[in-house]
């Protein structure tokens, strides 16, 4: 009698196993809620707010995406004293059609925001022009003020669920914006 008694308690474990399993890999488990995107190509365009024919691309290209061949950047020669105009693009042309991410972004602009972060002695003061739905910049439509003639590095970072209510952020201060950054591309400016 023992012994049946066993042989019951284990068919019982076993199909509650089986059962478990089944449930845990069904086909109703969630999938994941933003899955990344490859970004191969940023593409900042700088048209000048008094000349609509002074268009100047910023261009930055990783086809194969990370850990592949080295990206190609096409660096931005700006005119000094020049209030311009700057719209930010995400692509994945890693694929057919291409894919275009800046629409995602502004789509969910209130997970995303674009920071320009430019090297000391680069005479570059940025401004954003868009808002999400919680009136916090997402940084695809920006205008930029050119000083006189400098150099340096400016930096496009798009971070991924930044807390914009922290110190600066709002601003363009990349310092306290947390999150996930999907790209970061350097660029070599000259203002002349």
């Amino acid at each position: 009698m023992e012994k049946k008694k066993f042989r019951i308690s284990t068919s019982y474990f076993t199909l509650l196993a089986i059962s478990i399993f089944a449930y845990g890999c069904s086909a109703s488990d969630p999938e994941p809620e933003n899955e990344e995107e490859l970004i191969t190509t940023v593409n900042v365009t700088f048209t000048n707010s008094l000349d609509a024919n002074d268009i100047v691309v910023a261009s930055f290209e990783d086809i194969d995406g990370p850990g592949g061949d080295d990206g190609i950047a096409t660096h931005p020669t700006l005119s000094a004293n020049t209030t311009y105009n700057v719209t930010v693009e995400f692509l994945n042309e890693s694929v057919t059609p291409t894919d275009d991410i800046t629409v995602e972004v502004e789509e969910e602009g209130d997970e995303h925001q674009v920071f320009f972060v430019t090297s000391s002695g680069l005479n570059f003061e940025h401004a954003y022009l868009d808002e999400d739905t919680n009136g916090n910049p997402i940084g695809l439509n920006n205008t930029v003020v050119i000083g006189g003639e400098s150099t340096g590095t400016m930096e496009v970072v798009l971070v991924h669920q930044p807390n914009k209510s922290n110190s600066g952020v709002s601003d363009g201060d990349i310092t306290n914006a947390g999150g996930d950054e999907d790209v970061h591309v350097s660029f070599d400016v000259i203002i002349q």
